[in-house]
């Protein structure tokens, strides 16, 4: 199904010159993974707008204050039964490569702080696939393996990144039956709330349908 470029601005919130740049990508992607009707597409980009805040924001923003980083992952960074940020919050505070290598340790495929995988395996894309063992995944599922991470940031494997994943974890099956605050918990862990700007994907989704009717 065509994706205009009126669609990709309702659905995802972007301006008129990020849409020139992505939609050939983005019809590519969704074309690949079968993102093929008004109700899969509109899904996929109401979210895909939010997460990536209108499609600039292609990489995992890790400049966290020590208080923020307690308040994120008060398991790691805070005081026991305290709010307070502990000696690492306070060591590795603003400090994103830091944050990345000490958060993301041990997870995800990735290797000990040292190995440096927590920064080159941080959240990329527009829906940031994070971990080694996501991103490794995702490269080959888009003919990409062996990439520099990195390439997760530009419109073609960004696009088909997205595509992916959403695909992957069942969204177009929900879509086909509205099920938009099922997709949202997919995608962002969570159902449609302030915090995750639900109410904008819901709107924005709503609109994007609109648009094919």
């Amino acid at each position: 199904m065509n994706i205009t470029k009126e669609v990709l601005i309702t659905g995802t919130g972007c301006t008129p010159g990020v849409a020139d740049v992505w939609l050939p990508f983005v019809q590519q992607a969704c074309d690949k993974f079968s993102i093929n009707t008004a109700g899969r597409i509109a899904a996929f980009l109401a979210n895909v707008g939010v997460e990536s805040g209108g499609l600039v924001l292609l990489v995992e923003n890790l400049n966290y204050s020590a208080e923020g980083l307690t308040r994120t992952w008060p398991s790691r960074y805070a005081v026991p039964d305290s709010k307070l940020p502990n000696a690492l919050a306070l060591a590795i505070a603003r400090n994103p490569q830091a944050i990345a290598n000490n958060t993301y340790a041990y997870r995800l495929g990735n290797g000990d702080i040292d190995s440096g995988d927590g920064w080159a395996y941080r959240g990329q894309g527009p829906i940031q696939i994070t971990g080694k063992d996501n991103i490794t995944r995702c490269l080959a599922a888009i003919g990409m393996a062996g990439s520099d991470t990195s390439v997760l940031q530009k419109p073609e494997a960004g696009s088909l990144s997205a595509a992916w994943f959403f695909s992957s974890k069942g969204c177009n099956q929900l879509a086909d039956t509205g099920q938009i605050s099922a997709i949202v918990r997919v995608i962002n862990g969570t159902i449609p709330c302030v915090a995750n700007q639900g109410q904008t994907r819901i709107a924005r989704y709503r609109s994007a349908l609109q648009l094919f009717s």
